[in-house]
């Protein structure tokens, strides 16, 4: 299973907010946004630094998603199958 922030995205879209305007509003780092922004794994601070920002809970901004791939060992041998690792 993997993350993925397009919650967030599209919240961000509905609120007209920019990646700068939440990195500001949660105080995080641009390097966090930018782990977010790839769908990479953050600290629990950082998501709740979100939450409180955005007056949402957790399962408004991520979820986790199947990988596409049934065999793990296929995964790692081909990553353009599976999408990120």
């Amino acid at each position: 299973m993997r993350v993925s922030y397009n919650r967030l995205r599209h919240l961000l879209i509905d609120r007209d907010m920019k990646k700068i305007d939440l990195e500001r509003a949660a105080g995080i780092t641009h390097y966090q946004m930018y782990k977010i922004g790839n769908d990479k794994d953050v600290t629990t601070a950082v998501l709740r630094a979100i939450c409180t920002a955005l007056h949402c809970q957790l399962d408004d901004i991520m979820e986790f998603v199947q990988d596409d791939c049934n065999d793990v060992q296929k995964c790692l041998n081909n990553s353009q199958i599976c999408g990120k690792i």
